[in-house]
């Protein structure tokens, strides 16, 4: 009688991955809202943003006594990620202006495919046949509700979310390949990177004083959500990080919905129930086990860039 092989037990680290990089998703989701909810322009909306979520986030770093260590470990990899987190900030806040809601959250889902082909010729990381499979299935669900939005959001706005999405999935890409890197540091400093870019294009102290408030819980939010991703992406594999962000992809407009009044459509809530059934599908199967392949899998580099 053939035994069967007892199934192998979830790390603790991998356990820890899915909460942080589900936590980021469901906070990351409410970006639209705090966008679209203020009359203050996107460079305006991208400064005091920044603005607050650079202090809370060295703030936090100097409570929890970090803030030198973090800066004595900020190699190469943390520059590379501070550069990206600035950029995907710069298209991130104009796409939700010139587009929807609902739309740049679909743009997003399209990470897991982006970060699963940079894994995979960077840094020689496979995808699993979960990950696959359920990135297809994704897949024809962002198919699905962009199949009922052709034609209505603005071309701008899209490039912008997908430049967005290019970005986020090079984040991940990097602290796959190099879990030593910082997280919450660079968080801040790409805010503080584009502090001057935004008082040279935005009118920021214009910005009237009753949104302030609501800007720096935007930056609270943003600082969360930041550390939480980075936190978590050093713990899985790339493809399955951008797959678990997607969850933001039903919520972002549900969100909307509730609180903008922006109402999504019949084919946007049959989308997104099918993004949200391949993330907890995938969660359900051993998506350790590395795709069979005939070339040996490298690890992860750890001499930096």
């Amino acid at each position: 009688m053939t035994l069967s092989r007892p199934a192998s037990p979830i790390s603790p680290a991998r356990s820890a991955g899915v909460i942080l990089v589900t936590v980021s998703a469901i906070v990351f989701s409410t970006a639209g809202i705090f966008t679209n909810g203020v009359a203050t322009g996107a460079w305006g909306i991208i400064f005091w943003r920044g603005l607050a979520a650079a202090a809370f986030t060295l703030i936090y770093l100097a409570v929890r006594g970090r803030l030198a260590a973090e800066i004595r470990a900020f190699g190469r990899p943390a520059y590379l990620v501070t550069v990206l987190m600035a950029a995907g900030t710069a298209a991130f806040i104009p796409a939700f202006k010139l587009s929807s809601v609902a739309n740049v959250a679909l743009i997003y889902a399209a990470a897991p495919f982006m970060a699963a082909g940079l894994s995979w010729l960077l840094i020689k990381e496979a995808p699993t046949r979960t990950v696959i499979i359920a990135s297809a299935t994704a897949f024809i669900g962002v198919l699905v509700i962009v199949s009922g939005s052709l034609g209505r959001a603005s071309l701008a706005g899209d490039a912008l979310a997908l430049v967005m999405t290019c970005m986020m999935a090079g984040t991940m890409v990097v602290y796959r390949a190099y879990p030593d890197t910082t997280a919450a540091l660079p968080a801040a400093l790409s805010s503080v990177l584009l502090l001057p870019v935004a008082a040279m294009f935005g009118q920021p102290f214009g910005t009237a004083l009753g949104e302030l408030p609501i800007l720096a819980g935007f930056g609270l939010v943003f600082a969360v959500a930041s550390v939480t991703l980075s936190e978590g992406a050093r713990r899985l594999p790339s493809a399955e990080t951008a797959l678990l962000s997607t969850l933001e992809v039903p919520l972002a407009p549900v969100l909307a919905w509730v609180i903008l009044s922006e109402s999504p459509s019949p084919r946007a809530l049959c989308g997104g129930a099918l993004i949200v059934f391949a993330v907890v599908w995938s969660q359900t199967r051993k998506i350790q086990s590395p795709l069979s392949v005939k070339a040996p899998v490298a690890g992860p580099p750890r001499n930096g860039l």
